[in-house]
């Protein structure tokens, strides 16, 4: 089993890159850590970076995972190669675009490009918002998949994420203790769903719901509070059509032995147990 260590990053491509770094900015309240004329690099935190838009296909988007150990990149490779899955090392510039030191590239059976990376570069200088909407950290992101069951057992029997709940055929994915870093969905498209960055309390989830009201941000769900995760979050569109969520009050479990997956029913009501109802198409009956 391949052992992920902590989510990494995105790599998501835009059509119009001075759109989404004002986006990131401005609205979302992300740190514009780097710019090129291709690459807008931007963090929530300490890490070199959480989100990397490039200009170009806006179809495309890669998520990164950390391992802890180099000799564990080529265990992976043995690992896919099993699974039928090729992989590619990353060549000494790609590592420099992802600021990285190693990495390996494949892709899930869903067709999701996926990076596993080793020493990715952290700074000494501490985020620094464009705008404070009380971002604490990179949270987590959901993934589409067009076969459930069969991405489900890939990502816990070849991968080393663990169910901590599922919604319909949806399930919440843990590599720690937090109840979810990865959430797939049934959909018949690929890639990233939805991109979560964690915020402080209430009401930083609160004044982001009347800030982007006031801004003319479309409010796709909440706010809210999951009776799965116990988080309350608020979720709402970018200009690149993606969804962008705030939550905050994630639940941790931190007794492996004694937990036991929960199945939720696909309503509304366990997506939120305030009432509110989604307007996000993974999310609908």
């Amino acid at each position: 089993m391949i052992n992920l260590h902590d989510i990494c990053y995105l790599r998501l491509g835009c059509r119009d890159l001075d759109e989404m770094v004002r986006f990131a900015t401005g609205i979302l309240g992300l740190e514009l850590r780097e710019r090129t004329a291709t690459h807008a690099y931007l963090r929530g935190d300490s890490s070199a970076f959480n989100l990397c838009y490039i200009q170009g296909d806006a179809s495309y988007d890669a998520s990164a995972f950390e391992l802890r150990h180099l000799a564990e990149l080529k265990t992976a490779e043995s690992e896919l190669a099993t699974q039928g899955i090729e992989v590619n090392w990353g060549t000494p510039a790609e590592c420099e675009e992802r600021r990285v030191e190693a990495f390996v590239a494949f892709t899930d059976p869903n067709d999701n490009r996926i990076e596993l990376v080793y020493r990715p570069h952290q700074t000494g200088v501490r985020y620094f918002p464009a705008r404070d909407a009380g971002i604490t950290e990179f949270g987590h992101f959901g993934l589409h998949s067009r076969n459930i069951e069969r991405d489900l057992l890939f990502w816990t029997s070849v991968l080393s994420a663990r169910v901590s709940d599922r919604i319909g055929d949806g399930a919440l994915l843990r590599i720690d203790e937090v109840h979810h870093k990865i959430a797939l969905f049934p959909s018949d498209k690929i890639g990233v769903q939805h991109v979560n960055f964690q915020v402080a309390s209430i009401d930083d989830v609160m004044r982001s719901w009347y800030f982007l009201q006031e801004r003319g941000v479309p409010i796709a769900f909440g706010p809210g509070r999951h009776p799965t995760s116990t988080a309350m979050f608020i979720y709402f569109l970018g200009p690149d059509g993606r969804v962008y969520e705030y939550s905050s009050g994630v639940k941790r479990i931190t007794d492996e032995a004694s937990y036991t997956p929960r199945q939720f029913e696909m309503k509304p009501s366990s997506f939120c147990m305030w009432g509110a109802k989604p307007n996000v198409e993974e999310f609908s009956e």
